[in-house]
């Protein structure tokens, strides 16, 4: 990561931090009367083959004992209404700012990945994670609907972690890599902007 991406991520991050701040308390507020505790999910990811970190967002999801892989249809009926919102709004991701201002992650980039596909893909994450993971990027915007519609169909956890790690983990390295290559800050700024008007637009 160069220097001025750096400092990019960390103004960018504090004053958006410091404009959410009284919206975002009052959404928890209305998050913890409608649905109760606990109001954040944190789930392992990697930043890099050897590195994990704890990446933070607000809980869209019932709580099980046990929850591993990506979600999928088989946890379809798990997803709360407000975590249905959130979801579209892409709300939920808000506090991976927290992430970004630790340096575990960039605004831009690709998606942390579970440690178990990168365990599993060794030689793809070793390119992909060259890159500091993202809270948006190029993989987003062009893989991600389609990714929700093939994990939609599935019905069970190793159906859901089949296809992702057969026909998505592929195809969004590629989109990655490309942005590896091309990587600037207008790049980003452009990643960003679209992210912003797919959101306002559910």
């Amino acid at each position: 990561m160069t220097l001025s991406k750096r400092l990019l991520d960390i103004v960018l991050a504090l004053v958006l931090a410091l404009i959410l701040a009284l919206p975002f308390a009052l959404l928890l507020l209305w998050l913890w009367a409608r649905e109760g505790r606990p109001l954040f999910h944190l789930s392992e990811r990697m930043r890099a083959p050897d590195r994990p970190f704890l990446l933070w967002k607000l809980r869209t999801m019932t709580v099980v004992s046990a929850d591993q892989g990506v979600s999928g249809g088989d946890k379809r009926n798990r997803i709360t209404p407000m975590g249905r919102m959130l979801r579209r709004s892409r709300l939920d991701e808000v506090p991976q700012l927290w992430n970004v201002l630790k340096g575990d992650m960039s605004f831009v980039g690709p998606r942390p990945p579970l440690r178990l596909y990168v365990e599993r893909h060794p030689e793809i994450y070793a390119r992909v994670l060259q890159s500091r993971p993202g809270i948006t990027g190029l993989a987003t915007l062009v893989f991600h609907r389609h990714e929700e519609r093939l994990l939609a169909n599935c019905r069970s956890p190793e159906e859901t972690d089949a296809v992702y790690s057969r026909r998505c983990v592929p195809r969004k390295a590629r989109i990655d890599l490309i942005y590896q290559r091309r990587q600037t800050l207008w790049l980003d700024f452009g990643v960003m902007v679209l992210t912003v008007k797919r959101a306002v637009k559910w």
